[in-house]
């Protein structure tokens, strides 16, 4: 290995390579569309006996990954819910690689603990979740949906005398899980990792809108009434932004002694936001929420939050004593409430982010990206040869792209929605992505990003008329 440079002069010559790949973005390509092979070729180096001098490393490794990055930190990313990163997030981010803090109890990273719990507090603040609500700060909404539906297994077991955490699941009565058919795949993946299984999963039938019928959930649980229950409700469905109606259905399910899960990846947020907060009427009524903040609070990958209203069983699903980690009267070590004992010190960019934006920021993002939403979404849906399919409530919209072929069929129109979207991405100036609802393909138009402006809308749109015309001609 050759003489490393100094670390200031590697970490200034770092700052450089991101600083031009975000000064690029007003003009830059949205999509990244490099192919495999030629991203494989060029990152496939040999695997010397020898290390390479880091600086050499870092700049081989942006020529290499060229064209490979899709721009979700700038304004004209809509493809999936995935928000841009502020500021304060981004450097505090920087600070916490920096630091190199094992989060996961207070004798191993003091300030990192004290920040997250800090952060907690405010969150719950934020999005109106009770006082008395435990947290844990994890990966994202997948491990959000884990820790809040393993308090939720231990309480449902436990009521009915059996202990999963002592006993494990082959002796315990079978859970089921309640649950509208628009659900994530997350749930599912989450359900197998706890060991319940995709079959406890009932997707019961929701309505036009999206929503789950209160009959329909009520003839559920009286069909199994004994049944250990987790009913689970949407905060924001991913194509269409519907939510449940949580003032109506959560003390239904409360009745049958079922605990309330929330899937509230991004819609939770709604909470945030006075003139939005009508979706999430009822929502605090739950026993868990599950978001994201590398969704609407813009931190950088990755980051969720998970509440859960009984704190006891919250910590006996994921406490366990060592005898090399101090268990201080005061200090809260997140390992008692978190999957992970090692850890990323994640506190540090949400803490950021809240203090930059404050409450009134918070809502003032949230409307800003609703807004541009539904501009998108009618504003395209209006173009010659587009259908505007789902009208943004949220910041979730779809569009759909009609084939000109005579006698075209709805396999055509799926079809050329998918060729058009493909055209647009080859284009630039925006990234979708393609869905299918309720049998159909449409692109999907989602705007978390706090970068998003009125010139970005008028921009993309444009460009979508420009690149309808030419695949339609």
């Amino acid at each position: 290995m050759s003489k490393p440079a100094s670390l200031r002069t590697l970490l200034t010559r770092t700052f450089d390579h991101a600083l031009a790949y975000r000064e690029a973005e007003p003009t830059a390509p949205v999509a990244g569309i490099a192919s495999h092979e030629d991203l494989f070729t060029r990152l496939n180096v040999p695997f010397a006996d020898a290390g390479v001098d880091a600086a050499t490393v870092i700049d081989d490794l942006v020529r290499a990954v060229d064209g490979g990055l899709h721009r979700t930190s700038g304004g004209r990313f809509f493809g999936w819910v995935i928000g841009g990163t502020l500021p304060s997030a981004l450097a505090a981010d920087w600070l916490t690689s920096a630091w190199d803090q094992n989060s996961g109890a207070f004798v191993a990273a003091p300030a990192a603990q004290v920040v997250e719990e800090v952060a907690g507090e405010w969150l719950k603040d934020v999005l109106h979740l009770p006082a008395e609500a435990s947290f844990a700060l994890v990966t994202g909404c997948q491990m959000a949906h884990v820790t809040c539906l393993a308090a939720a297994r231990h309480q449902v077991l436990r009521d009915r005398g059996h202990d999963v955490e002592r006993d494990g699941l082959f002796a315990a009565p079978p859970i089921r899980i309640l649950t509208g058919d628009q659900l994530h795949a997350t749930v599912n993946r989450a359900a197998r990792l706890l060991g319940m299984g995709e079959s406890s999963i009932v997707a019961l039938p929701t309505d036009d809108a999206g929503q789950l019928p209160e009959a329909t959930l009520c003839a559920a649980l009286e069909a199994h009434p004994d049944a250990p229950t987790i009913v689970l409700l949407q905060a924001g469905d991913v194509n269409t932004g519907a939510f449940d109606g949580f003032a109506t259905l959560i003390p239904l399910a409360h009745k049958f002694n079922a605990w309330v899960h929330i899937d509230g990846a991004f819609g939770l947020w709604a909470a945030a936001c006075p003139r939005l907060a009508h979706f999430t009427h009822g929502v605090e009524l739950a026993d868990s929420w599950a978001t994201d903040g590398h969704k609407w609070l813009n931190v950088p990958y990755d980051c969720g939050y998970a509440f859960i209203r009984n704190r006891d069983a919250h910590r006996a699903a994921f406490a366990q004593e060592a005898s090399y980690v101090e268990q201080g009267a005061q200090a809260r070590n997140s390992l008692d409430w978190n999957p992970e004992y090692s850890r990323r010190a994640r506190g540090f960019a949400t803490y950021a982010a809240l203090r930059e934006l404050g409450r009134e920021g918070v809502s003032e993002l949230v409307a800003r990206c609703c807004a541009h939403a539904h501009s998108l979404a009618t504003r395209i849906g209006a173009l010659p040869g587009a259908q505007l399919v789902s009208e943004p409530q949220i910041n979730q919209g779809l569009v759909r792209f009609l084939s000109p072929a005579a006698g075209a069929t709805e396999a055509d129109h799926d079809a050329f929605t998918d060729r058009v979207t493909a055209a647009i991405l080859a284009d630039g100036e925006a990234l979708f992505s393609n869905t299918t609802w309720r049998g159909r393909r449409a692109m999907r138009i989602s705007v978390s990003s706090w970068k998003t402006s009125d010139e970005d809308v008028a921009r993309v749109v444009a460009g979508v008329s420009r690149v309808l015309a030419a695949q339609r001609s």
